[in-house]
């Protein structure tokens, strides 16, 4: 990633909107291995109620980021993501003063309502010209990877050092640090507008929602996330039950995790050097099946359970990167933004189903049925995701042409066209933006730059 070309205001705007997305979900997933050991001392728990408290971040995180982002194209983004991060804080305080399972659902409701991922990638895109956007958006994406393993790791040793109650205060304390990055930090942008690539456009959302591709996808982020929430039900115990004190959790995440994204890397290479992505994509869905099978019929052994962990993070961490990418590739170029707003909804409320699922799955028939529920899960998303569309391995340019007339944009659109390499061309009058799709191979980007306005 070529940080060098960005200008050292657009280089700012990355990596502090990355470092706001990083505390945040860090102080979200960071309770995930080690929530359900602690609900276990809490007034009025039950099964169900520990799934829900784990997962209900993801029905108010759902319901309402779309709502968020579109509210930041009116009043602004700074006092959006400022007052969803105050939202945060609020609720990390709630669930962190509570003593019952119930005052903790309503701390994480609370967390999740803090919504401000569209927020931050509107930012984003009104912070960085065309010809930069896409990394950026890469170092963002990064940045939540980062945050979700070390959240695996630094969870079970927060919980040793300050309790779950601490994790909860460091989670309110990271959120004020977030605000304190956006009022000092992260640049002001000139002006904010909407971005078809990063911005959600309710007029697209009939077109989104009807693209059989782009479903598969909703699909397959919501059961993957589904899956992950109610594997953390009961994964803790799991652990615990073979043998391996709550103390010495981590030594295993750290380990896993590690070797999980080491495994992992090969995989994302051959899927995008080699156009491999669809056999690549279905044997991972394959894998984190098998994972959970291997979970449930680990017969009490420590050593098979780490291996399946393993083998559902390398899984997971493959379909993690490779998803968005089917996303980029397969939206239609000017409705991306929606098509990302829709898939990362889709995340979301998998998370709360996963947690709701998975705590009453438990609480009725016991620790296995919820490994065997993921597993059954992911067995019917790998048979509908096998019709999937191959993907072309066109990358996305964005070309700032400056303002345009009718019939300016209709003789630009013959030209960009024709040039070498370019597959799709659309052009958004009231963006004055050309939304590309290309075949790097082939691309004559001198002839490209061209047309920029810039």
């Amino acid at each position: 990633m070529q940080l060098s070309a960005m200008t050292p205001r657009e280089r700012r705007a990355a990596l502090s909107l990355s470092a706001i997305f990083a505390l945040r979900m860090l102080g979200l997933f960071m309770i995930l291995p080690v929530f359900a050991l602690y609900a276990e001392e809490l007034a009025g728990v039950t099964p169900f109620l520990v799934g829900l408290a784990i997962g209900i971040y993801g029905l108010t995180q759902a319901g309402l980021q779309i709502p968020f982002g579109m509210l930041s194209d009116r009043v602004g983004r700074k006092p959006v993501i400022v007052g969803g991060l105050l939202i945060f804080a609020i609720g990390s305080v709630v669930a962190a003063t509570a003593d019952t399972i119930t005052g903790v659902i309503a701390g994480r409701a609370l967390q999740g309502a803090g919504a401000v991922a569209a927020a931050v990638m509107a930012l984003a895109a009104d912070l960085t010209r065309e010809e930069h956007r896409t990394k950026a958006m890469a170092i963002i994406g990064m940045s939540i990877g980062l945050a979700f393993v070390a959240a695996m790791v630094l969870g079970p040793i927060l919980n040793q050092l300050v309790g779950v109650p601490g994790i909860f205060w460091l989670t309110a304390l990271l959120a004020l640090g977030g605000i304190g990055i956006v009022l000092f930090v992260v640049p002001r942008p000139e002006r904010s507008r909407f971005h078809g690539d990063a911005g959600t456009a309710p007029a697209q959302f009939a077109r989104v929602l009807r693209d059989g591709e782009l479903l598969r996808l909703n699909v397959g982020i919501l059961v993957l996330h589904m899956v992950l929430t109610a594997s953390f039900v009961v994964i803790p115990l799991e652990l615990r039950a073979a043998g391996l004190a709550p103390a010495d959790h981590w030594l295993v995440y750290l380990p896993v995790m590690v070797l999980a994204i080491a495994a992992m890397v090969p995989f994302i290479i051959v899927a995008e050097s080699r156009q491999k992505m669809k056999p690549v994509f279905l044997g991972a869905v394959a894998a984190l099946g098998l994972a959970q099978l291997g979970s449930a019929w680990s017969g009490g052994s420590l050593t098979v359970l780490i291996a399946c962990i393993w083998l559902f993070f390398t899984a997971f961490n493959v379909l993690e990167a490779t998803l968005p990418s089917l996303v980029s590739k397969l939206a239609p170029v000017e409705a991306k933004g929606t098509a990302m707003g829709v898939y990362s909804s889709s995340q979301f409320a998998g998370a709360f189903i996963g947690g709701a699922a998975g705590g009453w799955l438990h609480g009725a028939h016991g620790n296995t049925a919820v490994l065997l529920f993921g597993a059954t899960a992911v067995g019917l998303w790998w048979l509908y995701a096998a019709s999937m569309r191959k993907p072309r391995y066109l990358t996305t340019r964005l070309v700032h042409v400056g303002p345009v007339d009718a019939v300016a944009a209709g003789r630009l659109h013959a030209e960009l066209a024709g040039v070498p390499g370019v597959a799709e061309v659309v052009i958004s009058v009231e963006e004055g933006v050309a939304y590309l799709r290309v075949d790097g191979k082939r691309l004559d980007s001198a002839a490209l730059e061209r047309f920029s306005a810039a």
